[in-house]
């Protein structure tokens, strides 16, 4: 049996790849082989998340062990078979690629090819330039250039500060009767 992703960006309209992979290979495998498809270095921190079929994500599969508590299901890369996690198509992934801004690649199961067989991973179609692995922000800084990070980046678009409770975060001051923070401020 053999699985083929598909890989599309929100970055670069014209960018795709496919990759086969044995259903019985590891995450790392296709983390390597996403890698060489888009000629990335191995150097930043990257995770896959396994994914509903509105793109929320549901569990998270790491390049490096994250938790140390044993008692919270934790998956790595490296120990993680993909169809231990993967098993249906039009399962939807995402791999992020770049942390500092939560950059990623749109993975979708598209088709479970049986009757053969495959080891590792490897790309079968490359379409488009790939988005640049990271941002450089002092370069943007330098060119003039902003970042549309849109307006949710930060958070919830609709948070109003109107709305916050001051009063849960009284007497966090030393003498214990003030305020945080002041209106003058």
């Amino acid at each position: 049996m053999i699985y083929r992703f598909t890989i599309i960006s929100d970055e670069a309209d014209d960018f795709i790849r496919e990759i086969q992979v044995d259903p019985e290979a590891t995450f790392y495998d296709l983390h390597k082989a996403i890698l060489q498809s888009v000629g990335y270095t191995d150097d930043q921190m990257t995770s896959f998340f396994i994914c509903d079929d509105d793109w929320e994500k549901e569990k998270e599969i790491t390049l490096e062990e994250m938790e140390d508590n044993p008692e919270v299901d934790t998956w790595v890369m490296r120990d993680t078979v993909i169809s231990e996690l993967v098993e249906d198509e039009k399962q939807k992934l995402l791999y992020v690629f770049d942390y500092m801004t939560e950059r990623c690649f749109f993975i979708e199961l598209s088709e479970i090819i049986t009757g053969k067989n495959m080891s590792g991973a490897k790309c079968t179609k490359q379409a488009g330039d790939p988005p640049k692995q990271t941002v450089d922000f002092e370069e943007m800084a330098v060119a003039g250039s902003t970042l549309d990070l849109g307006e949710d980046f930060y958070g919830d678009q609709d948070f109003d500060m109107d709305e916050f409770d001051r009063d849960g975060f009284s007497g966090f001051d030393d003498a214990g009767s003030g305020t945080p923070y002041d209106d003058q401020y």
